[in-house]
This record gives structure tokens, C-alpha cells and sequence, in this order.
């Protein structure tokens, strides 16, 4: 029996579009399902939903699901999405991409869009490389990972994106990987009911590209790399959630507070503004 949290999510996707282009073991595919789902666990009107990508593998996601989505230049699907949430402020927007695509060319507008507290939810794959040209380092790759840029090992710090995105405001911060499918779930319903700005971050496989330079050439490996790693450390402080190349990963829920968001900000100064000229 089907029962009303776990329906066909077929109403979601383009199922037209399938078979999507996804390789073997990339988590991508999980985590758009977590997204449908929290959705679905949220109650929102699908009709309200707009969703909004960069370049990247993850940006294809905006390709796959069924409501007003927008496939955005490299790195700018954050101003796009505010232009969207103010120029319409009933919709639940939703940045869904990839780690190259907000955080390294458009790292600038993440922490921007998180300091205004922009109401919308930010949905980061990270995947620790730039798998869609070739698999070069990018702004999250460990220390001493190997890339087809660092095949020496990567001497670069890499950015912990749940510090990065409450030191720069968020209200919501969370990470999983595509092996906590219930659990992102959950987060991503929540993220998109909480008012002002959320941001969660996805690790998922990369096969082919990362995982091969690694050592962990099928999907399945690094899902028992997750397995082994993973400590769920809800309320865990942000900045003590770096990843390591081969050490723990810290998930879990870090941030969940409040904060008055950009759009009821301003609508008091419109307010104003408008009893001034009034008087």
C-alpha cells in the first residue's frame, strides 16, 4: 500500500528526460530524491517551487525536476535566485549545484546572499572536484587528494562550507552524505520551511574522475567510505567540521536559528517609505 509519504515521486521529475546522464555511482540521482521528498515531507505547493542551477553536474538537476527551474550561467545561479525570491516573494526558491559552481566561482555570491539572509534554500553537491571537465581540484578538495591537477596530492586548503556559510549569516546549516538519504531528507524539508537563509551540503561520489584518482573507483566505495567515516554530531560547531582526506566526517545539523530575513526587511523600509511620502 502506498502511503502518503511515500508516493511514486513521478509528479516531480521530467520522466521524459530519463534516462538522466549521471555516470555509474554518482550520488547526484540520491540526492535529487531526497530533494523531491523533502518537498513532498514539507507540503509545499509545487507550484511555488522554483528551482535555480549553475554549471556543473548538479546543474543538470534543474533539467530533471518538474517545476519552474532555471539553468543558470557558471556561478551565478545565487543573484539569480534573489532577483527571483524578490521579484516574486511567495516562491520557495532553491539553489541546487555543485560545489565548483557556488563555492568557487561563485563563492562570492554565497557568502553575500548569506550576509543579506536571502530567503531561500542553498542545496550544495560536493564532490570534491570539477567532475563534469575532467576532474581538476576545486575549492573542497582535501589536502593531499589527488586530482588531474594534483596528482601529486593537493597542497591547497580547502573551505569547510558549513563554517563558511554561518560565519557568513546562514540561519540554517547542515551536512550529509547520499549514504543519510532519511536523514537529508528530513534536513531538506526543514531548510525549506525556515525563513531567511539555509544552506546544506551533499557529499556524494564522483567515480570516475575523483574516485579513480583515489582509489575509489566505484560508487560503492565510497559509500563504505562514508559508512566508516560518518559521525552524526548534531549542534557540532561549524568550524571544527573540517574534512580531511581519509579522516571523520562530521555531519549532522549544525546551525538553526533565527534571524529576520531580507524580504521583511525591506518591506518595512517600503513602509516607511511610503508613509513619508504620504505625509
Amino acid at each position: 500500500m502506498v502511503t502518503e509519504t511515500h508516493k511514486p515521486i513521478d509528479c516531480y521529475l521530467r520522466i521524459d528526460r530519463m534516462p538522466h546522464i549521471w555516470c555509474a555511482g554518482c550520488g547526484i540521482g540520491m540526492a535529487t530524491h531526497s530533494f523531491v521528498r523533502g518537498i513532498e515531507r514539507a507540503g509545499l505547493d509545487a507550484d511555488k517551487v522554483a528551482v535555480v542551477s549553475g554549471i556543473g553536474c548538479t546543474g543538470r538537476v534543474a533539467g530533471y525536476v518538474k517545476f519552474d527551474s532555471f539553468h543558470t550561467t557558471h556561478g551565478r545561479a545565487l543573484p539569480f535566485a534573489t532577483g527571483l525570491k524578490l521579484g516574486n516573494p511567495e516562491l520557495n526558491v532553491v539553489v541546487f549545484s555543485g560545489d565548483g559552481d557556488i563555492a568557487a566561482i561563485g563563492g562570492n555570491h554565497l557568502i553575500h546572499s548569506a550576509r543579506r539572509n536571502m530567503d531561500m534554500t542553498v542545496i550544495c553537491v560536493n564532490n570534491f572536484n570539477y567532475g563534469m571537465t575532467g576532474g581538476q581540484m576545486g575549492p573542497t578538495t582535501p589536502l593531499e587528494a589527488r586530482s588531474t591537477t594534483s596528482p601529486y596530492g593537493n597542497i591547497e586548503y580547502p573551505f569547510n562550507l558549513p563554517y563558511l556559510a554561518a560565519a557568513s549569516g546562514a540561519v540554517y546549516v547542515a551536512r550529509w552524505t547520499v549514504l543519510h538519504l532519511q536523514q537529508l531528507e528530513r534536513s531538506i524539508a526543514e531548510a525549506l520551511v525556515k525563513p531567511g537563509f539555509s544552506f546544506i551540503e551533499i557529499l556524494s561520489p564522483c567515480p570516475p574522475v575523483y574516485g579513480r584518482m583515489n582509489k575509489r573507483s566505484k560508487g560503492i566505495d565510497e559509500m563504505h567510505h562514508y559508512q566508516g567515516k560518518s559521525i552524526v554530531r548534531n549542534g557540532a560547531d561549524p568550524k571544527e567540521v573540517d574534512i580531511t582526506f581519509d579522516g571523520p566526517i562530521i555531519v549532522g545539523k549544525f546551525v538553526d536559528i533565527e534571524r529576520t530575513p531580507f524580504w521583511e526587511r525591506q518591506k518595512k523600509l517600503l513602509a516607511k517609505v511610503h508613509e513619508k511620502k504620504q505625509a
